[in-house]
């Protein structure tokens, strides 16, 4: 009866631990379909998936735990991460539509989870169970548990598995090969093409003089006018380039302006004059 009862109820420290650490998984759930930047609700995604591995731990899943940590975390979500930052998702391009209808259809794939989810919890908790205790003892622990019902009772379906996933890798690397129909220049060739060409020394690096480093914005000269050769050729050639040099201008002649202001009125007209040279020219013309 003891034995029943320690399987049956739940003891204050279980129950504190799952209402404080069941909020936070739900408030990074809810903050990743709500958020706009695709870095948030990447990392709210993250700090639910550790969530969830702490479940695992508490729970006696010491294996699915750290792999959810190792294998979702740590590796998935964080490439995922990364590959965002390097590229440079903005809201508008994570708000836009590509495929009609995705968005219903992403709605009914989540409604039909969530009765699936639900009925298969109301069954485990109507029904009888052993226990993860008992089923950890069963084979020796919890890694020797779940390798015993892997490469046994669901052998067929892990092989299943692992055949989607090397046939989704194999078409992912067909789709993005490139039949090469002209022949591989030499080091000589390119050499001189590149003398021959109007650009000699190397391209400059995206996101050069400006505050962003995403590679579809083109770098800014000194002068504030974008250099489109900090952007990659595909992208020219799909128009895909991000102007910003009005902003970094008004942000560099409001930075300008607020200097001028500390050191005098006539400091600050000085430093309007030079940061605008077109103006000062017309006031002369028209003092003449």
């Amino acid at each position: 009866m003891n034995v029943i009862a320690a399987a049956t109820t739940t003891s204050t420290g279980e129950a504190v631990q799952f209402w404080i650490l069941g909020t936070v998984a739900v408030i990074g759930a809810f903050s990743t379909i709500l958020l706009k930047k695709s870095v948030h609700s990447a990392l709210a995604l993250a700090g639910t998936m550790v969530v969830l591995a702490v479940f695992y731990l508490a729970n006696g899943a010491y294996f699915l735990g750290i792999v959810q940590i190792i294998v979702y975390t740590g590796a998935i979500m964080m490439l995922f991460l990364f590959v965002v930052m390097l590229v440079g998702v903005t809201a508008a391009d994570s708000l836009k539509e590509t495929l009609k209808g995705q968005r219903w259809l992403a709605v009914a794939c989540g409604l039909g989870f969530g009765i699936l989810l639900i009925g298969g919890i109301g069954n485990a908790s109507l029904s009888s169970f052993n226990g993860l205790g008992a089923a950890n003892a069963l084979h020796g622990g919890n890694v020797e548990g779940l390798a015993n019902l892997i490469f046994t009772k669901y052998v067929f379906a892990f092989e299943i598995t692992g055949a989607l996933l090397i046939t989704a890798t194999v078409g992912a690397m067909v789709l993005t090969h490139r039949e090469r129909t002209e022949r591989a220049k030499t080091q000589r060739e390119m050499s001189e093409e590149r003398v021959r060409g109007k650009h000699l020394p190397p391209l400059p690096a995206p996101g050069v003089y400006a505050r962003h480093n995403a590679v579809d914005i083109a770098g800014l000269l000194p002068d504030g006018t974008p250099s489109e050769l900090t952007v990659m050729k595909t992208l020219r050639d799909r128009g895909q380039i991000r102007d910003v040099s009005q902003e970094a201008l008004a942000d560099l002649k409001a930075l300008e302006q607020r200097s001028g202001e500390r050191l005098g009125r006539e400091d600050a007209d000085a430093v309007a004059r030079g940061a605008n040279p077109a103006s000062a020219a017309e006031n002369s013309e028209a003092a003449k």
